[in-house]
């Protein structure tokens, strides 16, 4: 039987992996890593529970460190299992340090890679996340594209074998899940009501490490008179705290939160402020207009759409446009009808000839 391993460690794959290792595990035996990057209960261990996720075969445990001692780590360790476990294929998701640890452990041992939600670009090479995306597509077989301009942004680069335009896995999960109302008393536990308050979620490290940036975000929210509801990241406490920066009342901090009540919280805002490119596709799947605390954005449809806008960590552009924010005219549907999950395990089977 063939055999693939599955590389995790954030928030947002956990969030991406179950309809697709539900599919592959009809067809070859799947080993799931999970790299420790993202550790908390409610950072991790809860979207294995709520969203039926295999437990991890492998949990390295590296956690928090800098960037490239724990993409090193990262590596060095997968690296072992690859060898232990011999697998026929390794897929990535997304951008974080555990997908280009990954994919360049896969690299050094010739083990071929599937990076689904390939080709996204921000264009913003200071960026982490961008740098981690780049250097996983160029070393990957199989480049599984969540949108069109993900596909020209691997021509551009010169990468045209191996590309499929799928549609994207999260919103395939996102639709799936959206009729499920169990999780609506998240609403009644935090005295809310639909579409009378903001949500907001901070976590880049180029707003949270950066003090300016941080504090000007803050001031913005402080000056903001409507009730804000702020998931507060881990990262984000932590420089909340050593910058000493004080919340309005009207702000309600809150424990990060799973995936279903973060689907309901999204949905019933009037308006999201976020820096995640995660969060910004489950505003535009939700129909919620989005303010994105950064100059650029790697989901650029939503811009062009009108249900996002870009405010960077600029106070004064995010309370104008808090106040005055322009009603998008119409929703096009660019991120896929759904079956992502399906076109994905179906060349991955034909590429593994089974």
């Amino acid at each position: 039987m063939k055999k693939i391993i599955t590389i995790v460690g954030a928030r947002p794959q956990f969030i991406k992996i179950p309809l697709i290792s539900q599919e592959i595990r009809k067809f070859a035996k799947e080993v799931v890593v999970h790299t420790g990057q993202h550790y908390d209960a409610n950072m991790s261990d809860i979207f294995f529970e709520e969203l039926g996720i295999p437990r991890p075969d492998y949990n390295l445990g590296i956690g928090s460190m800098e960037r490239g001692e724990q993409i090193k780590l990262m590596r060095e360790k997968i690296k072992e299992v690859l060898v232990k476990e011999k697998p026929n294929l390794v897929v990535i998701y997304g951008d974080t340090n555990s997908t280009l640890a990954g994919a360049q452990a896969a690299n050094q041992l010739n083990i071929p890679i599937a990076h689904i939600e390939a080709g996204m670009r921000s264009y913003n090479q200071e960026m982490s996340e961008e740098q981690n995306r780049v250097e996983s597509d160029k070393v990957s077989a199989l480049l599984f594209c969540s949108t069109r301009s993900a596909m020209e942004n691997l021509t551009k680069e010169g990468m045209t074998k191996g590309v499929f335009l799928t549609g994207d896995v999260m919103a395939d999960i996102q639709k799936k899940v959206s009729g499920d109302h169990d999780q609506l008393s998240i609403l009644e536990e935090l005295s809310l009501k639909s579409k009378e308050y903001i949500l907001a979620t901070v976590h880049r490290q180029a707003n949270t490490d950066d003090e300016t940036n941080l504090s000007n975000i803050i001031n913005a929210f402080n000056q903001i008179d409507e009730t804000i509801i702020f998931p507060l990241h881990p990262r984000t406490k932590k420089y909340l705290e050593e910058y000493n920066l004080k919340l309005s009342d009207k702000i309600k901090v809150i424990e990060p939160l799973g995936y279903k009540e973060m689907i309901i919280l999204e949905a019933n805002a009037k308006l999201i402020l976020t820096d995640s490119g995660g969060v910004q596709k489950e505003a535009y799947l939700a129909e919620v207009p989005c303010i994105t605390l950064r100059n650029e954005t790697e989901w650029t449809e939503t811009v062009d759409s009108g249900w996002n806008q870009l405010a960077g960590a600029e106070t004064q552009k995010i309370v104008e446009l808090v106040k005055n924010y322009p009603t998008p005219k119409n929703h096009p549907d660019f991120l896929g009808d759904g079956e992502a999950y399906l076109k994905i395990s179906q060349i991955l089977k034909d590429y593994l000839k089974i």
